[in-house]
C-alpha cells in the first residue's frame, strides 16, 4: 500500500501542478448548505459514502446506472473506495475527483481527495485483465489480455470514444514486489486520457490494450516490473515513473501489423518527464541495482523517450532482452531517446540498436504525429 500522505509529502503522489478550467467550479467542495453540485455541467451525478445527497455511494453503481448512449459525467466525492470500475458504454464518460475548496488560483498545487483502489493479483487460470482496478473495455473478451507475443484474439468492436479521469488516485493494494501482476488499468479498443492523477502498483501497473489510445498528463506512475505495458498507443505527458524496485524493463510493449487496427501508430510515448527512485523503493533491488528503460514484448515494440530526466536508477545500456528464450533485441524493435538529462540519462553506453534522435528526427515524435490527428478526446485546454 502507498502512504499516501508521507509520499506526497516528498511532493509527489497525490500533487498536480495544474487543474482543469472546464471543471474546477464542479471539482472544488462545496459549503454545507451548498448543493456539492453547484457549478456542474447538467446531469452530473454526484458519488460519495458519507453525504446524504449523493445519488450513489459507489463509482461502479453509477457508472451502471448510465444509458448507453449521451456524454455522462461523474462527481466522486472525497474519500477512498474499494471497489473495481468497469466501463463498457461506448459513449463520452468524464470521472471527477473532488478538490479542496481552499484552491488560491488554478495554477497552485493540491492534494487529491479520491481515491480508488482494489486488491485483486494474478492467479493460475487468471488473465492479467481481471485484476485491473479500473477497466474501460467493450466487453469482457475485448479486455482480455492474453499471453505471449501476439496476445488475445483480436475483436472487431470498440469501446469508449473518450473516456476522462480528472484527479483521482487509483491503487492496486495487492501488489508487493514479491507477488505477481496486478494491475491498476486496462484500457482496451478504446481512448482514455487522464488528468493530474496518481497510478500505484508494482507489476505491471499500467495498461493499454489492443486498438487503444490513451493520454496520461501531469500524473505519477508507481511501479517495479513492466509497469508501463501494452499494445496500443500510449502517451505519457510530463509525468513521473517511480521505479520502486527492478525487475524487467520500465515499459514492455508489442507491436502489430496495421491491418489489425488502420490508423494506429503502435507504442509507448514519454515526453517532458521524469523517472526517479520511488521514495518507498525496495533498498536491495532499487538502491543497489539499475532499471533498464524497457524490453520488447514482441519483436515490432515501440518505445520512445522524449526530453526525460532519468536519475541515477537507470542502467547505463538502457534496453534488455525480453528473457532467455528471446535473447536479442531484433531490428524490427524501434527504441529511441530525444534529449535525456540527468546521471541516467547520459546515452554514451546504450546498446547500439538504439535510436538517438536527431532535431529532425524527433519532430516525428509529436501527440498529433503518434495519434495520426489531434485527438479530440484530449482536453488540451487542462495546462500542466
Amino acid at each position: 500500500m502507498v502512504h499516501w500522505s508521507a509520499v506526497a509529502t516528498l511532493g509527489l503522489v497525490g500533487h498536480v501542478l495544474a487543474l482543469s478550467p472546464q471543471f474546477l467550479p464542479c471539482q472544488l467542495k462545496k459549503p454545507i448548505n451548498v448543493s456539492p453540485l453547484e457549478g456542474c455541467p447538467k446531469g452530473t451525478i454526484f458519488v460519495s459514502h458519507n453525504d446524504t445527497r449523493a445519488q450513489f455511494k459507489s463509482v461502479q453503481e453509477a457508472v451502471l446506472s448510465l444509458p448507453d448512449t449521451g456524454d455522462a459525467i461523474i462527481l466522486i466525492g472525497e474519500g477512498e473506495y474499494h471497489e473495481t470500475i468497469n466501463v463498457t458504454r461506448s459513449s463520452p464518460l468524464t470521472l471527477l475527483g473532488q478538490l479542496s475548496a481552499f484552491i488560491p488560483d488554478a495554477d497552485s498545487s493540491t492534494d487529491n481527495l479520491v481515491q480508488i483502489w482494489d486488491n485483486q493479483f494474478v492467479k493460475s487460470g487468471m488473465d492479467d485483465a481481471q485484476s485491473s482496478v479500473l477497466l474501460v473495455a467493450p466487453s469482457f473478451n475485448a479486455s482480455l489480455i492474453g499471453a505471449g507475443p501476439t496476445g488475445a484474439p483480436l475483436q472487431p468492436l470498440f469501446g469508449n470514444v473518450d473516456f476522462k479521469a480528472y484527479n483521482i488516485d487509483f491503487e492496486n493494494r495487492a501488489a508487493n514486489f514479491a507477488i505477481s501482476q496486478a494491475l491498476v488499468t486496462d484500457i482496451s479498443y478504446a481512448n482514455a486520457s487522464f488528468y493530474g492523477c496518481t497510478f500505484a502498483s508494482y507489476q505491471d501497473t499500467w495498461y493499454t490494450g489492443r486498438n487503444a489510445s490513451t493520454y496520461v498528463v501531469d500524473s505519477i506512475i508507481f511501479g517495479q516490473t513492466d509497469y508501463l505495458f501494452g499494445f496500443g498507443t500510449a502517451w505519457f505527458q510530463n509525468v513521473v515513473l517511480a521505479n520502486r524496485a527492478c525487475g524487467g524493463g520500465i515499459a514492455a510493449w508489442k507491436g502489430t501489423n496495421l491491418t489489425d487496427a488502420p490508423g494506429n501508430r503502435y507504442g509507448v510515448y514519454i515526453a517532458d518527464s521524469k523517472i526517479i527512485r520511488s521514495p518507498d523503493a525496495n533498498a536491495t533491488t532499487v538502491t543497489k541495482g539499475k532499471c533498464f528503460l524497457g524490453r520488447p514484448w514482441n519483436d515490432l515494440a515501440t518505445t520512445v523517450y522524449l526530453r526525460t530526466f532519468m536519475d541515477d536508477s537507470i542502467q547505463p545500456a538502457g534496453w534488455e532482452p525480453f528473457n532467455s528464450d528471446r535473447p536479442v533485441i531484433m531490428n524490427t524493435t524501434f527504441y529511441a531517446e530525444y534529449h535525456s538529462t540527468g546521471p541516467g540519462g547520459n546515452t554514451t553506453a546504450r546498446v547500439p540498436i538504439e535510436h538517438l534522435l536527431t532535431n529532425e528526427a524527433a519532430r516525428d515524435f509529436t501527440i498529433e504525429k503518434v495519434f495520426l490527428e489531434t485527438p479530440k478526446w484530449i482536453d488540451f485546454e487542462y495546462k500542466y
